[in-house]
């Protein structure tokens, strides 16, 4: 596949240097709309106890849990997607390079993703929502195992990265609803509300990629959009947890269609676009047919792929 006029090719240093410029102008962008908050703020310090061991504290126990099981799967979930920071780290520092303004927005995107980590851990370990010592393990297990990237290239990773803020800005919306705790509702609020802007950053980058070269973008796109997973589905038990989720209405195929995937393809005016070259055209095609077939699966509300 070659590149444009622009000099824009997959995975290439062209896609780097000439989306440079926008990624500057939207990590600027960024950095005056993001609001500074504190995760300290949000836990609810006052239903803390101390837990068997050291402190010789109370043991957790099932019923200690008010959340219902889907939102503290959604929640466990969250948790320990977040916990495989390091590993995103390095996957998109490795697509986009180590140089400035690149390497400025994952800085700033890894510190600000950490905060729903400690927010998050701060929340169901205080309000005992979890067992702490399975939590643990879940984290170590978690982080050891890593996390791979499906795809190579620069526009995979920029076609993925605003899926990913998008479907976890949802997800993280519904799970604070479905909680029943305003507490949790609020804390969720807050994440999404980052999750937001991340979103925000990528689909302006991508949007930018697809008007330089729409062939190449386009592909990107076919690429990651079929196969498209969450980051969590490393963690041990996310069958499990994803059933809860789905089965608790946060998360599955009829929202994934409806707040993501739809959106995405309608705003980002994917399948609209002309003046494509062959390869332009099939990738097209394979959106089109994907986005089909969601539909169907979304009426039945299967979890999605």
């Amino acid at each position: 596949m070659s590149g444009s006029a622009a000099g824009i090719t997959v995975g290439g240093r062209g896609v780097l240097a000439d989306l440079g410029p926008v990624v500057e102008d939207n990590l600027h962008r960024h950095l005056r709309e993001a609001r500074e908050w504190f995760p300290h703020q949000y836990i609810p310090w006052s239903r803390g106890r101390d837990f068997d061991g050291p402190q010789n504290g109370e043991p957790w126990a099932p019923g200690q849990s008010r959340l219902s099981r889907a939102a503290r799967a959604s929640l466990l979930l969250g948790v320990l997607t977040e916990d495989n920071l390091p590993s995103y780290y390095h996957i998109l520092l490795r697509a986009f390079g180590e140089r400035a303004p690149w390497s400025d927005w994952v800085h700033r995107w890894t510190a600000e993703e950490g905060r729903h980590s400690i927010a998050l851990r701060g929340y169901l370990l205080t309000a005992r929502e979890v067992d702490p010592v399975a939590l643990e393990r879940f984290r170590m297990c978690q982080l050891t195992t890593g996390y791979r990237f499906d795809q190579d290239g620069v526009l995979q990773a920029l076609a993925y990265t605003t899926l990913q803020e998008w479907a976890t800005r949802v997800a993280h919306r519904n799970a604070g609803s479905a909680s029943g705790d305003p507490v949790c509702d609020r804390m969720m609020g807050r994440i999404a509300a980052d999750e937001n802007l991340h979103m925000i950053f990528y689909r302006n980058v991508l949007q930018a990629a697809l008007e330089r070269d729409p062939d190449a973008a386009l592909t990107a796109v076919a690429d990651v959009l079929p196969g498209f997973r969450l980051p969590g589905h490393v963690a041990a038990d996310f069958a499990a947890m994803t059933r809860d989720i789905v089965a608790g209405g946060i998360y599955g195929a009829r929202i994934h269609h409806e707040a993501v995937v739809a959106p995405f393809v309608r705003k980002l005016a994917l399948l609209d676009i002309g003046g494509l070259r062959p390869e332009g055209h099939q990738a097209q095609e394979r959106i089109a047919r994907f986005v089909r077939h969601l539909e169907l699966v979304a009426a039945r509300d299967l979890p999605p792929r």
